[in-house]
This record gives structure tokens, C-alpha cells and sequence, in this order.
């Protein structure tokens, strides 16, 4: 892995509150029929009224409250994302529920559309699916990398796409169900095992 382009990419990452501003400004920064009329804007301003939500209600479980208090080094969190995208809306506010609540890990955002040369190191099965969380370690070496998804939410996906050929309005529909109702919990449980492994 080029250190170089996880040093710049590190350097040039948004806070979780950067992000979430971008997002409301790129938002606000639009008349209502234009929001209408993008269909990326518009997904971004209902991922940004999911964000508002998770950010007031989702709560980290007591074994990852445990996991991450007992971690003997410090971990980065680079986090390549879109405003658009509705698996970044359901898991970057929980991966910031984890970073703000210890000090041993930080969380760095960076934009999918303007890191190309980032996300084509991470790509899964080929393709840039966001989100995906690069964890460096205090020397800035990449130490494990997840995403897009957790891994019971991938299952679904692909036996969904097994069964009907693609990914369609109806399962996006009750994968963002599935979301509300697991409440980050799987997200937790897949990066706690990560950084145990790590």
C-alpha cells in the first residue's frame, strides 16, 4: 500500500462534524426543485436526515463500550464516503459513535468522487462500493479494511442478487428497514472484531 497516499488522504480528511457540514451545505446550498430534480442531492438530503437521527438515537452496545476501552493502541478510521450513498448514511455515524467515545481512535472522512486514486486500492469484488473503512495504525500503515456493508447485510445482498439478478428500489427499500432495526449494532460487532484481530 503507497503510505504516501494514506499520509495525503489522512491530511486532507474531513472531522465527522467537516463532513456533516459539507453535507448540509451542499443541501442548503440548492433550491428545493433542484434537490428535486438531483437524484443524488435528493438521496443526500434524506442520508442527511438519517445521520441527524442516528446521531441523536443509535448507542454503542456495553461490549463495544469494553472492546474499545481496553484497546492497547491507537487506531485511525479513514473512511472513504458519499452524502448519497445509503450504506454511508446507516454506519459512518456509528463508526463516529465509536471514535468520540475513546481517545484511541481517530476518524477521518474523504469523498469517494474526488479519492479515486484511494478507492481504487480498496475496491471490493471490483467495484468502488462505499462505504469502506481503511484502519491505519499510529505509523499511518493500513491494517485491515471493511466494508461496504456488514457482513449480515452483504449476505442479504447477495443472496438477494442471486435470487432476482440485481439490486432493485424494493430491497435498497428493506435493507434500509433492516438498518433501522438493527440500530448499528452488526456494524459494531464487525469493527470491534477487526480491531481485536488487529
Amino acid at each position: 500500500m503507497n503510505k504516501n497516499l494514506i499520509n495525503k488522504s489522512l491530511e486532507k480528511g474531513y472531522t465527522y462534524s467537516e463532513y456533516r457540514t459539507y453535507l448540509k451545505d451542499s443541501i442548503s446550498s440548492k433550491s428545493s426543485q433542484e434537490i428535486e430534480n438531483d437524484a443524488l442531492l435528493s438521496y443526500t438530503h434524506l442520508n442527511d436526515k438519517r445521520m441527524d437521527r442516528l446521531d441523536k438515537t443509535s448507542k454503542l452496545s456495553d461490549e463495544t463500550i469494553t472492546s474499545i476501552n481496553n484497546l492497547s493502541k491507537p487506531f485511525t478510521f479513514l473512511v472513504i464516503a458519499e452524502g448519497w450513498c445509503g450504506d454511508a448514511a446507516q454506519i459512518v455515524p456509528i463508526l463516529n459513535k465509536i471514535a468520540t467515545s475513546t481517545p484511541k481512535i481517530d476518524l477521518k472522512i474523504v469523498l469517494r468522487d474526488e479519492n479515486e486514486e484511494l478507492m481504487n486500492q480498496f475496491l471490493t469484488n471490483g467495484s468502488k462500493s462505499i462505504p469502506k473503512v481503511i484502519i491505519v495504525d499510529e505509523n499511518n500503515e493500513v491494517i485491515n479494511s471493511w466494508g461496504p456493508r456488514p457482513s449480515i447485510a452483504t449476505k442479504m445482498v447477495l443472496d438477494y442478487k442471486e435470487k432476482h439478478g440485481v439490486i432493485d428500489a424494493e430491497f435498497k427499500k428493506d435493507l434500509q428497514l433492516w438498518y433501522n432495526k438493527d440500530k448499528g449494532t452488526s456494524t459494531q460487532k464487525d469493527i470491534i472484531t477487526l480491531l481485536k484481530a488487529s
